[in-house]
Protein backbone atom coordinates (compact mmCIF):
# COMPACT_ATOMS: atom_id res chain seq x y z
CA UNK A 1 0.00 0.00 0.00
CA UNK A 2 0.76 3.51 -0.30
CA UNK A 3 2.62 5.46 2.63
CA UNK A 4 0.33 8.39 1.49
CA UNK A 5 -2.76 6.44 1.58
CA UNK A 6 -3.63 7.21 4.85
CA UNK A 7 -3.05 11.35 4.39
CA UNK A 8 -4.84 10.85 1.08
CA UNK A 9 -7.81 9.46 2.72
CA UNK A 10 -10.38 12.00 4.94
CA UNK A 11 -11.91 10.64 8.08
CA UNK A 12 -15.45 12.23 6.99
CA UNK A 13 -15.17 9.55 4.47
CA UNK A 14 -14.63 6.60 5.86
CA UNK A 15 -18.36 5.84 6.91
CA UNK A 16 -19.55 7.05 3.36
CA UNK A 17 -16.59 5.33 1.11
CA UNK A 18 -18.00 1.52 1.63
CA UNK A 19 -21.20 2.53 -0.37
CA UNK A 20 -19.09 4.35 -2.85
CA UNK A 21 -16.58 1.49 -3.34
CA UNK A 22 -19.81 -0.76 -3.66
CA UNK A 23 -21.55 0.81 -6.28
CA UNK A 24 -18.38 1.19 -8.43
CA UNK A 25 -17.48 4.95 -7.51
CA UNK A 26 -14.32 4.73 -5.95
CA UNK A 27 -12.55 7.89 -6.50
CA UNK A 28 -9.26 8.27 -9.03
CA UNK A 29 -8.61 11.60 -6.42
CA UNK A 30 -8.06 9.79 -3.61
CA UNK A 31 -5.64 7.48 -5.48
CA UNK A 32 -3.53 10.95 -6.87
CA UNK A 33 -0.68 12.54 -4.73
CA UNK A 34 -0.80 16.37 -4.35
CA UNK A 35 1.93 18.02 -4.92
CA UNK A 36 2.86 21.39 -4.50
CA UNK A 37 6.12 23.20 -5.74
CA UNK A 38 7.43 26.72 -5.64
CA UNK A 39 8.76 27.65 -9.09
CA UNK A 40 7.43 25.99 -12.04
CA UNK A 41 10.75 24.93 -13.51
CA UNK A 42 10.14 21.86 -10.45
CA UNK A 43 6.68 21.45 -11.04
CA UNK A 44 7.64 20.75 -14.80
CA UNK A 45 9.97 18.34 -13.47
CA UNK A 46 7.05 16.70 -11.14
CA UNK A 47 4.81 16.62 -14.64
CA UNK A 48 7.03 14.51 -16.94
CA UNK A 49 8.01 11.95 -14.03
CA UNK A 50 4.61 11.71 -12.09
CA UNK A 51 2.08 11.64 -15.44
CA UNK A 52 -1.41 10.57 -14.74
CA UNK A 53 -0.08 9.51 -11.40
CA UNK A 54 0.48 12.88 -9.43
CA UNK A 55 -1.75 16.01 -9.66
CA UNK A 56 1.05 18.94 -9.06
CA UNK A 57 0.48 22.92 -8.81
CA UNK A 58 3.19 25.61 -8.87
CA UNK A 59 3.30 28.67 -6.48
CA UNK A 60 4.96 31.42 -8.94
CA UNK A 61 3.38 31.50 -12.47
CA UNK A 62 4.72 33.00 -15.23
CA UNK A 63 6.61 36.48 -14.33
CA UNK A 64 7.13 35.77 -10.70
CA UNK A 65 10.03 36.89 -8.80
CA UNK A 66 10.59 34.41 -6.24
CA UNK A 67 13.61 35.98 -4.28
CA UNK A 68 11.00 38.58 -3.58
CA UNK A 69 7.63 36.44 -3.53
CA UNK A 70 5.46 36.65 -0.23
CA UNK A 71 3.06 33.68 0.26
CA UNK A 72 -0.34 34.37 0.10
CA UNK A 73 -3.05 32.59 2.26
CA UNK A 74 -4.21 30.86 -0.77
CA UNK A 75 -0.25 29.27 -1.07
CA UNK A 76 -0.70 27.99 2.89
CA UNK A 77 -3.88 26.19 1.48
CA UNK A 78 -1.86 24.36 -1.23
CA UNK A 79 0.67 23.74 1.04
CA UNK A 80 -1.05 22.65 3.56
CA UNK A 81 -3.14 20.10 1.07
CA UNK A 82 -0.05 18.58 -0.43
CA UNK A 83 1.07 15.22 0.05
CA UNK A 84 4.70 16.38 -1.19
CA UNK A 85 6.40 19.71 -1.20
CA UNK A 86 9.27 19.82 -3.76
CA UNK A 87 10.94 23.56 -4.22
CA UNK A 88 14.27 25.05 -4.98
CA UNK A 89 16.14 25.90 -1.60
CA UNK A 90 20.01 27.05 -1.55
CA UNK A 91 17.85 30.71 -0.49
CA UNK A 92 16.21 31.36 -3.40
CA UNK A 93 12.70 31.15 -2.15
CA UNK A 94 14.07 33.46 0.80
CA UNK A 95 11.19 35.08 2.40
CA UNK A 96 9.22 31.39 2.41
CA UNK A 97 12.05 29.97 4.66
CA UNK A 98 10.15 29.50 7.84
CA UNK A 99 6.97 28.44 6.05
CA UNK A 100 8.86 25.69 4.42
CA UNK A 101 10.82 24.93 7.45
CA UNK A 102 7.53 24.47 9.38
CA UNK A 103 6.06 22.01 6.26
CA UNK A 104 8.84 20.02 6.81
CA UNK A 105 8.11 18.79 9.89
CA UNK A 106 4.55 17.67 8.70
CA UNK A 107 4.89 15.99 5.59
CA UNK A 108 8.25 15.35 3.13
CA UNK A 109 9.08 18.43 1.47
CA UNK A 110 12.76 18.69 -0.25
CA UNK A 111 14.81 21.60 -1.34
CA UNK A 112 15.82 19.47 -5.10
CA UNK A 113 18.75 21.84 -4.85
CA UNK A 114 20.25 21.21 -2.57
CA UNK A 115 20.48 17.34 -3.16
CA UNK A 116 23.41 19.15 -5.89
CA UNK A 117 27.26 17.69 -4.72
CA UNK A 118 28.34 20.94 -2.67
CA UNK A 119 31.63 20.81 -4.72
CA UNK A 120 29.44 21.74 -7.51
CA UNK A 121 27.50 24.67 -6.90
CA UNK A 122 29.07 27.91 -7.15
CA UNK A 123 28.92 30.79 -4.50
CA UNK A 124 27.36 34.05 -5.06
CA UNK A 125 29.54 36.63 -6.09
CA UNK A 126 30.98 38.34 -3.00
CA UNK A 127 29.09 36.57 -0.42
CA UNK A 128 31.47 34.21 1.67
CA UNK A 129 28.97 31.18 2.87
CA UNK A 130 26.00 31.49 0.31
CA UNK A 131 25.62 29.66 -2.37
CA UNK A 132 23.76 30.51 -6.23
CA UNK A 133 20.27 28.61 -6.34
CA UNK A 134 20.25 29.24 -9.91
CA UNK A 135 21.29 25.84 -10.79
CA UNK A 136 18.35 24.73 -13.50
CA UNK A 137 20.67 26.88 -15.77
CA UNK A 138 23.07 24.02 -15.98
CA UNK A 139 21.55 20.63 -17.26
CA UNK A 140 24.04 18.05 -15.99
CA UNK A 141 22.90 19.76 -12.20
CA UNK A 142 19.43 20.35 -13.18
CA UNK A 143 19.57 16.22 -13.48
CA UNK A 144 20.27 15.98 -9.56
CA UNK A 145 16.89 17.65 -9.18
CA UNK A 146 15.17 15.36 -11.60
CA UNK A 147 16.93 11.96 -9.40
CA UNK A 148 15.47 13.73 -6.61
CA UNK A 149 12.22 13.97 -7.67
CA UNK A 150 12.19 10.42 -8.54
CA UNK A 151 13.59 9.28 -5.48
CA UNK A 152 10.90 10.71 -3.49
CA UNK A 153 8.01 9.64 -5.79
CA UNK A 154 9.30 6.29 -5.86
CA UNK A 155 9.97 6.37 -1.83
CA UNK A 156 6.48 7.55 -1.23
CA UNK A 157 4.45 5.42 -3.80
CA UNK A 158 6.19 2.21 -4.16
CA UNK A 159 3.89 -0.06 -6.36
CA UNK A 160 4.24 2.77 -9.08
CA UNK A 161 7.87 2.50 -9.05
CA UNK A 162 8.41 1.07 -12.39
CA UNK A 163 6.34 3.89 -13.96
CA UNK A 164 8.21 6.70 -12.13
CA UNK A 165 11.65 4.87 -13.42
CA UNK A 166 10.77 4.59 -17.05
CA UNK A 167 9.48 8.32 -17.04
CA UNK A 168 12.13 9.57 -15.55
CA UNK A 169 14.77 7.86 -17.85
CA UNK A 170 12.94 9.37 -20.93
CA UNK A 171 12.49 12.85 -19.17
CA UNK A 172 16.62 12.47 -18.74
CA UNK A 173 17.64 11.65 -22.38
CA UNK A 174 15.38 15.02 -23.13
CA UNK A 175 17.46 16.62 -21.46
CA UNK A 176 20.52 15.04 -22.13
CA UNK A 177 19.98 15.59 -26.03
CA UNK A 178 18.92 19.69 -25.18
CA UNK A 179 22.33 19.56 -23.39
CA UNK A 180 24.09 19.25 -26.42
CA UNK A 181 22.10 21.29 -28.04
CA UNK A 182 22.40 24.04 -26.71
CA UNK A 183 26.32 23.47 -26.42
CA UNK A 184 26.30 22.91 -29.82
CA UNK A 185 24.76 26.33 -30.55
CA UNK A 186 26.93 28.30 -28.36
CA UNK A 187 29.88 27.32 -30.15
CA UNK A 188 28.56 29.14 -33.49
CA UNK A 189 29.13 32.90 -31.66
CA UNK A 190 32.11 34.31 -31.96
CA UNK A 191 34.19 34.05 -28.80
CA UNK A 192 34.84 37.53 -28.53
CA UNK A 193 30.85 37.60 -28.11
CA UNK A 194 30.18 35.40 -25.59
CA UNK A 195 28.96 37.61 -23.38
CA UNK A 196 25.68 37.80 -21.31
CA UNK A 197 24.63 40.62 -19.96
CA UNK A 198 21.14 40.77 -17.62
CA UNK A 199 19.45 42.19 -15.39
CA UNK A 200 20.44 40.06 -12.01
CA UNK A 201 22.76 37.62 -11.83
CA UNK A 202 21.37 34.24 -12.15
CA UNK A 203 23.05 33.16 -15.40
CA UNK A 204 26.07 31.82 -13.52
CA UNK A 205 25.61 28.43 -13.88
CA UNK A 206 24.70 29.35 -18.02
CA UNK A 207 28.01 30.68 -18.30
CA UNK A 208 30.14 27.97 -16.42
CA UNK A 209 28.31 25.34 -18.41
CA UNK A 210 28.37 26.74 -21.74
CA UNK A 211 31.50 28.50 -21.70
CA UNK A 212 29.99 32.36 -21.83
CA UNK A 213 30.87 35.14 -19.60
CA UNK A 214 27.92 36.37 -18.06
CA UNK A 215 27.13 39.98 -16.00
CA UNK A 216 24.09 40.92 -14.27
CA UNK A 217 23.80 44.64 -12.96
CA UNK A 218 22.05 43.04 -9.61
CA UNK A 219 23.36 40.83 -7.39
CA UNK A 220 22.22 37.19 -6.75
CA UNK A 221 18.89 38.00 -5.49
CA UNK A 222 16.88 41.12 -6.95
CA UNK A 223 16.27 42.26 -3.43
CA UNK A 224 20.04 43.46 -4.44
CA UNK A 225 20.07 47.38 -5.46
CA UNK A 226 22.06 48.86 -8.33
CA UNK A 227 24.00 52.10 -8.61
CA UNK A 228 25.07 54.47 -10.87
CA UNK A 229 28.64 52.67 -10.24
CA UNK A 230 27.01 49.50 -11.32
CA UNK A 231 25.83 50.93 -14.75
CA UNK A 232 29.01 52.64 -15.52
CA UNK A 233 31.04 49.17 -14.30
CA UNK A 234 28.47 47.52 -17.22
CA UNK A 235 28.56 50.27 -19.38
CA UNK A 236 32.68 50.41 -19.56
CA UNK A 237 32.49 46.26 -20.52
CA UNK A 238 30.17 46.85 -23.12
CA UNK A 239 32.20 49.43 -24.76
CA UNK A 240 35.57 47.91 -24.05
CA UNK A 241 34.78 44.49 -25.89
CA UNK A 242 32.55 45.83 -28.75
CA UNK A 243 29.25 43.68 -27.45
CA UNK A 244 26.42 44.96 -29.12
CA UNK A 245 23.27 43.19 -27.41
CA UNK A 246 22.17 42.70 -23.72
CA UNK A 247 19.03 40.79 -22.38
CA UNK A 248 16.00 41.88 -20.37
CA UNK A 249 14.42 39.13 -18.21
CA UNK A 250 10.71 38.02 -17.78
CA UNK A 251 10.41 38.28 -13.96
CA UNK A 252 12.24 41.74 -13.65
CA UNK A 253 11.49 45.12 -14.48
CA UNK A 254 13.38 46.48 -18.12
CA UNK A 255 14.34 49.69 -16.13
CA UNK A 256 17.93 48.30 -14.87
CA UNK A 257 19.07 47.26 -18.72
CA UNK A 258 17.52 50.27 -20.12
CA UNK A 259 19.33 52.13 -18.08
CA UNK A 260 22.54 50.21 -18.78
CA UNK A 261 21.71 50.83 -23.06
CA UNK A 262 20.73 54.45 -22.18
CA UNK A 263 24.42 54.84 -20.86
CA UNK A 264 26.44 52.81 -23.71
CA UNK A 265 24.17 55.57 -26.05
CA UNK A 266 26.15 58.69 -24.68
CA UNK A 267 29.23 56.97 -24.73
CA UNK A 268 28.57 56.45 -28.50
CA UNK A 269 28.06 52.89 -28.44
CA UNK A 270 24.91 51.36 -29.66
CA UNK A 271 23.56 48.37 -27.67
CA UNK A 272 20.21 46.97 -28.35
CA UNK A 273 17.80 44.62 -26.44
CA UNK A 274 18.46 41.13 -27.84
CA UNK A 275 15.48 39.52 -26.53
CA UNK A 276 13.81 38.55 -23.31
CA UNK A 277 15.32 35.71 -21.06
CA UNK A 278 13.51 33.05 -18.85
CA UNK A 279 15.31 33.48 -15.76
CA UNK A 280 13.89 32.98 -12.24
CA UNK A 281 10.14 32.01 -14.11
CA UNK A 282 8.90 30.14 -17.28
CA UNK A 283 6.20 30.93 -19.41
CA UNK A 284 2.57 30.87 -19.08
CA UNK A 285 1.53 27.13 -18.96
CA UNK A 286 0.27 25.55 -22.02
CA UNK A 287 3.42 27.82 -24.16
CA UNK A 288 5.73 26.17 -25.39
CA UNK A 289 7.85 28.29 -23.29
CA UNK A 290 6.04 27.10 -20.18
CA UNK A 291 7.65 23.75 -20.12
CA UNK A 292 11.76 23.48 -19.22
CA UNK A 293 12.63 23.14 -22.30
CA UNK A 294 10.83 24.71 -24.22
CA UNK A 295 12.27 27.57 -22.09
CA UNK A 296 15.93 26.93 -22.28
CA UNK A 297 15.85 25.92 -25.71
CA UNK A 298 14.37 29.94 -26.02
CA UNK A 299 16.99 30.92 -24.39
CA UNK A 300 19.85 29.51 -26.46
CA UNK A 301 18.22 31.06 -29.37
CA UNK A 302 17.66 34.35 -28.56
CA UNK A 303 20.94 34.67 -26.96
CA UNK A 304 22.86 33.21 -29.84
CA UNK A 305 20.26 35.09 -32.55
CA UNK A 306 21.61 38.86 -30.85
CA UNK A 307 25.05 37.75 -30.46
CA UNK A 308 26.69 35.25 -33.04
Amino acid sequence: MRKLLGRLVLIGAISLGLTACSSGANSDENETIQVTTTIAQIADIVENIGGDKVKVESLMGPGIDPHLYKASQGDLSKLNDADIIFYNGLRLEGRMGDILNKMAEEKPTIPVAESVPSDLLLKAEGETDKMDPHIWFDISLWLYAVEEVKNTLVEEDEENAAYYEKNAEAYINELKELDAYAKEQIATIPPESRVLVTAHDAFQYFGEAYDMEVTGLQGLSTDAEFGLNDVRSIVDLLVERDIKAVFVESSISEDSINAVVQGAESRGHTVKIGGELYSDAMGAAGTETGTYLGMFRHNIETIVDSLK
